[in-house]
């Protein structure tokens, strides 16, 4: 059995990478994270903010293309 790698865990949808961002604001907030996790937390929000705005970006554009359309 593959072992899955953390590139192959992707978030695949705009919602479930808005809410794993939530969480981690909220685990932020709670000021108990080490300073090793606290790096890779802000790494992978930062990740995830990536994806958001390209997710909006793409959706923005398809409905622009729509909107044209009519």
């Amino acid at each position: 059995m593959k072992k899955e790698t953390k590139e192959e865990t992707l978030i695949p949808t705009y919602n479930e990478a808005y809410s794993k961002l939530g969480e981690i604001l909220t685990l932020l907030d709670e000021d108990n994270v080490d300073v090793d996790e606290l790096s890779e937390k802000v790494k992978e929000a930062s990740e995830l903010l990536k994806f958001c705005k390209e997710r909006l970006l793409i959706a923005n554009e398809e409905t622009r293309k729509m909107l044209e359309n009519l």
